[in-house]
């Protein structure tokens, strides 16, 4: 058995998805989502120019193998580019075996540890109190988890909060958009906008919150500590992850758990913050890390630790990577939950849809492989355009994290 062909599909119904096909000389082809939200044709030219040419004539049975000859074989190794492509890689791969077996991809990687996928929904309002009705319709949806982001008084925008009635979705059509952010006014926000939400929700549902990487060690500890009594399920990307040691600091002021990495792309993002414990959940997705093989040795090494899995879901990932995602996530031990923003209606025009919500979880069919197909022909419908997250500057026009 060969890989006969392989090729990448840029499409943009509603966003802009990047889908690896490849084929085998036996007639079945796999998937793999090889999206870079702003970035996606760094990724295309990645994988049309170096991988593809590479992978034809390969076994494609071989995953380990190939995934270490395009990570261990290229001396410009890692980085979101590359770990893109070398996910969407081994998606693709894992899809061709379970069809060839007959099998879903979850009995590959070990059998169903559970039936359901927990999952949380996004509140987004433009203050406190349209933040916290938004909450109130998501857990009427049969959400028991939900993250919570508003607008800041005092600042225009901010991350989270959607610019009109439509759903949220960050990349803006053409070049980067400016937002300004003031950390201060931020944290004496907050506090506050959670104590109302437990007021008014109660303590039973899972409340979230991401931080988006806007605070310094010391600020993220202190904003941890005044979360405390509101019980939180975790805060998310607290500080910047590139300096782990600043998760320490966090760590010594707060029993409020942390999750991080949706912007990670390997192991070695994680190996500090998982072997002292710094951390509580894993957020690195299948389609930025690795894809399965790479994302089993990071589910493995952070069971050791006592520490869970949170994988990124939001739209900016195609239906085939949340599908692999759950399959993950009904294998693995250590699942604590999946991020679930449901796409627009007009992306299953193009890709199809083997998972359902009910009652606060996710379910998945037992069709083969990872179970999502797309229709080229409608995809070719939605041509790539240019979007761009924002970027972020200080009140004064300091650069800053967005």
């Amino acid at each position: 058995m060969k890989i006969s062909n392989a090729k990448v599909i840029v499409c943009c119904p509603g966003r802009n998805f990047v889908t690896l096909k490849i084929y085998t000389d036996q007639g079945v082809y796999g998937l793999g989502d090889a999206t870079l939200n702003g970035r996606e044709k760094a990724v295309v030219s990645y994988l049309e120019d170096y991988c593809i040419p590479a992978l034809v004539g390969k076994d494609p049975r071989n995953i380990e193998d190939i995934w270490h000859y395009f990570y261990k074989g290229v001396y410009w190794k890692r980085g979101p580019v590359s770990m893109a492509a070398i996910s969407a890689i081994d998606l693709a791969l894992w899809d061709i075996k379970g069809k060839m077996l007959n099998t879903p991809l979850y009995n590959l990687i070990g059998g169903k540890s559970r039936d359901r996928i927990l999952v949380y929904a996004h509140a987004n309002g433009k203050n406190q109190e349209e933040t916290i009705e938004q909450a109130q319709k998501e857990i009427e949806q049969g959400f028991k988890a939900v993250r919570l982001q508003s607008g800041i008084p005092g600042l225009d925008h901010t991350y989270g909060v959607p610019r009109d009635d439509k759903p949220y979705e960050p990349a803006q059509k053409g070049l980067p958009h400016e937002d300004y952010w003031d950390t201060s006014k931020y944290l004496n926000f907050v506090p506050g906008l959670f104590a109302k939400a437990r007021e008014v929700l109660g303590a039973d549902v899972h409340l979230l919150h991401d931080v988006h990487h806007r605070c310094t060690p010391i600020e993220a500890a202190r904003l941890a500590k005044e979360l405390e009594p509101f019980h939180l399920f975790w805060l998310e990307d607290p500080v910047s992850g590139e300096l782990q040691d600043g998760l320490e600091i966090v760590r010594k002021h707060s029993t409020t758990p942390i999750a991080i990495g949706e912007v990670f792309n390997t192991v070695y993002d994680y190996t500090t913050l998982i072997a002292r414990q710094l951390i509580d959940y894993v957020r690195m997705p299948v389609s930025h890390g690795g894809g399965i093989t790479h994302l089993l040795k990071v589910a493995a090494m952070a069971s050791v630790y006592h520490i869970n899995t949170g994988f990124h879901g939001a739209t900016d990932l195609s239906p085939v990577a949340m599908a692999a995602a759950l399959h993950f996530n009904t294998a693995i031990n250590n699942f604590g939950i999946q991020e679930y923003m449901p796409h627009q209606e007009i992306v299953h025009e193009v890709f199809t849809k083997n998972y359902w919500f009910k009652d606060g979880y996710l379910y998945i069919d037992d069709s083969p492989g990872i179970g999502i197909d797309i229709d080229e022909k409608k995809a070719q419908r939605y041509p790539y355009e240019m979007a761009c997250l924002p970027v972020n500057r200080k009140l004064d026009g300091t650069m800053f994290y967005w």
